[in-house]
């Protein structure tokens, strides 16, 4: 028996004139490439595609056609759990499907309750004050420089080379652009200036650890922040003239390495994801 498979996506466009929506709304969507190279990676592999864009007739779609399991790849909609609302209709209707399940992707979406989980259970995590209003007074615990991102977002939305910030004016200046535009209060975190590394996770209970890859933010373009920014991911790399800042595997002391393949997999477990994870990481 043939295995029907559907995959669930966001199809990104951009922003249109009068939407009101800040430039990078839709980035963390999948380009129409990125769709189909999955589609034809699982027909190779002797399975039947069902496509199912996760519109707003994401659940009449899935209702109707009821593949045997659903490999999601959705960011959602709209929301502060947007990326739940695939796995929450796909558990309604009792079809399986890969990736975590709606309560570890709503936890990882907000900045704020990750903190507060990994904290509770002894994950190092930067001091960080939520924002719901640009005027709110910062706290006594943070001092500059500081990072002020969106609370909900992923994908480096939000997070521009202004984002990092050394005194009270460019604060207030950057909170307020956030909260304006993005419609959501904004997180200020203290900033962690050392090296950075993302580490990819599959499977499950004992989750296999990919090479840790460092991104090297001293190659950013001249007078960049040293963050992995929306210009970083989306504006300066082209594919006519790619960023040479990935290096893998990460040139580090083998006790560093353990220490993040160990942090990795902590936290991995205590979100309890599932399938496949990506977590990042910064030096002190």
């Amino acid at each position: 028996m043939v295995l029907r498979v559907g995959l669930t996506y966001n199809l990104r466009r951009k922003v249109g004139e009068g939407e009101g929506l800040p430039e990078d709304y839709y980035v963390e969507f999948d380009d129409e490439s990125t769709v189909n190279a999955i589609a034809s990676a699982l027909a190779a592999g002797g399975c039947r595609v069902i496509k199912i864009e996760a519109d707003e007739n994401a659940y009449i779609k899935l209702r109707r056609h009821r593949p045997d399991i659903v490999f999601n790849i959705a960011e959602g909609l709209r929301g502060e759990s947007r990326e739940s609302h695939i796995p929450v209709l796909l558990e309604m209707l009792g079809i399986p499907y890969t990736g975590s399940g709606p309560a570890t992707l709503a936890i990882c979406l907000d900045k704020a309750m990750t903190h507060k989980v990994l904290s509770a259970y002894g994950i190092p995590s930067p001091k960080f004050q939520v924002f719901r209003r640009p005027d709110e007074k910062l706290g006594g615990s943070l001092d500059f420089p500081l990072i002020v991102k969106p609370l909900l977002e992923g994908s480096s939305k939000g997070i521009r080379s202004s984002s990092l910030v050394r005194d009270e004016e460019s604060l207030r200046k950057q909170v307020s652009w956030v909260i304006e535009n993005y419609r959501q209060p904004a997180i200020v975190e203290e900033f962690m200036p050392g090296r950075e590394f993302t580490v990819g996770l599959i499977g499950n209970e004992e989750p296999f650890v990919l090479p840790i890859v460092e991104i090297q933010l001293d190659k950013l373009p001249d007078g960049a922040s040293p963050i992995y920014s929306y210009e970083a991911k989306w504006v300066w790399d082209t594919p006519e003239k790619p960023l040479d800042i990935f290096k893998c595997p990460a040139d580090i002391p083998p006790e560093l390495s353990e220490e993040i393949r160990e942090i990795a997999i902590k936290t991995f477990k205590i979100l309890n994801c599932r399938d496949v994870c990506r977590i990042d990481m910064r030096l002190d």
